[in-house]
């Protein structure tokens, strides 16, 4: 069996369904896995989709034949995974997933011990080489056993020790689970504590055929539908998780769509009110709001690069008390350093509550001084040589290479990237102005598409 080498993306494994990614491939790379890492112990769960159940009977059999014993969490949100790997007496896991991606397609994400991240450069490289190349045969004498455990009141009890669940003031709120488990674990949450929250729930049913198409929360019919009910509903403001889990965006009471940009610099401002003086990761797509935010609060900015294994890396290595993506990654040193969808929602519930505000009131410090373009993406076999024009064509601005081409004027600033995980290129913008920002996003626009 030929594996296509392209399903192994920097932070994990994708591919379609069931060409490029089966349960044949599913058994050769968890094989791999063992090899590489040799756990005794893993934690082993899914997503929705429809072909999870036969790819992590896959993952199972070849752990067990090998003689490694698992716990199986079943259905789960990838931050779940996390804390399950994080918090239990384990060496590692795996959970079948695909993100936010259409139906047809599945993947895995992998954990070292403590919930510790593989990406292509801790391991998942090596993963592939072994998966691609070795024929394995399995010479366990001893098979491995199989614990089935229910973490989601664990996961519950951890995402909600970020806050004083006494304090929070009652709330309407849409949640939009975009067909994952994550309106689940919010009325969970509700019930456990008995917090006074009145959900108004859209597609709160795990469901993976994803009857309204791919589960991302940011494709424009998916963001309608969920403005939409907010302003139907008068709620207090909204909240939307890819289908997986682990990013999580929010409305304001306006129905405003909040770039996850703006959320970490909310988020940023009020962790350094009780961690002074912390280091915050982000990323280099969108800075200023971030940056001014984070020294204004006496913290340490550091730009890196992104991705959610690089910047779980990063953390670590720093230190860092939290992390945020303009994707709405949002990671927690106390959170074994990785990301979760839940802690943020409840960081900024206690905030509304705490200072007696609205979402928008929260934000408005920096969607009315800082204006963005949102990402824009392009379709191109020409990246590399677009980038190249690009860093020509700005010469005269100040130049860094994080993660692809940004280029910085007094005034306005932009991001050229390719991304991780699609055959795009990203390109993001900031300005001082709308005016401005108006204005070299379609200067930028039409200079891309002459190529």
């Amino acid at each position: 069996m030929n594996i296509n080498p392209h399903i192994f993306k920097s932070y994990d494994v994708r591919g379609v369904y069931p060409s490029d990614f089966n349960e044949e491939t599913a058994r050769k790379i968890t094989s791999a896995y063992i090899e590489k890492f040799k756990p005794k112990k893993v934690v082993l769960g899914r997503d929705v989709r429809e072909s999870g159940e036969g790819l992590f009977n896959s993952s199972l059999s070849a752990f067990l034949d090998s003689g490694v014993d698992v716990i199986d969490i079943g259905v789960v949100s990838t931050d779940m995974f996390y804390y399950a790997v994080g918090s239990l007496p384990v060496d590692g896991g795996i959970t079948i997933s695909a993100s936010h991606n259409p139906r047809e397609w599945n993947g895995m994400n992998f954990c070292k011990i403590n919930a510790e991240p593989i990406s292509l450069q801790s391991g998942l490289s090596d993963i592939r080489d072994l998966a691609m190349k070795k024929t394995f045969q399995i010479n366990s004498s001893k098979k491995g056993t199989v614990q089935k455990k229910d973490v989601m009141e664990g996961f519950i009890k951890k995402s909600l020790s970020f806050v004083d669940p006494k304090s929070l003031t009652p709330h309407k709120i849409v949640a939009n689970g975009n067909f994952g488990v994550d309106v689940v674990i919010l009325k969970r949450a509700i019930e456990m504590y008995d917090l006074q929250i009145d959900v108004i729930p859209l597609n709160d049913k795990p469901d993976g055929t994803f009857p309204k198409g791919p589960p991302n929360p940011l494709l424009p019919e998916n963001r309608d539908e969920f403005l939409g009910l907010i302003k139907k509903s008068h709620a207090d403001f909204g909240v939307s998780w890819d289908a997986d889990g682990d990013r999580i965006f929010f409305a304001d009471e306006k129905a405003n769509f909040i770039e996850g940009y703006f959320i970490t610099a909310v988020l940023a401002k009020e962790i350094l009110k009780k961690h002074k003086g912390a280091k915050i990761i982000i990323d280099p797509r969108l800075i200023w709001a971030t940056t001014e935010e984070i020294k204004k609060s006496g913290g340490i900015p550091i730009i890196s690069k992104p991705g959610m294994t690089i910047i779980a890396d990063r953390m670590k290595k720093e230190n860092a008390e939290f992390g945020g993506e303009m994707s709405s990654h949002f990671y927690f040193k106390e959170n074994y350093f990785r990301d979760n969808g839940i802690i943020p929602l409840f960081l900024i519930m206690e905030m509304l509550s705490k200072y007696r505000t609205t979402l928008s009131e929260l934000t408005k410090p920096y969607t009315s001084k800082y204006f963005i373009t949102g990402e824009i993406n392009f379709e191109t076999e020409k990246k590399d040589e677009i980038l190249k024009a690009a860093e020509q064509k700005h010469s005269n601005g100040r130049k860094e290479f994080i993660d692809g081409l940004s280029i910085e004027y007094k005034d306005w600033r932009f991001n050229l990237r390719k991304s991780n995980t699609e055959n795009l290129l990203r390109l993001n913008l900031e300005a001082r102005s709308k005016a401005l920002m108006e204005e070299k996003k379609n200067e930028l626009v039409s200079f891309i598409k002459t190529f």
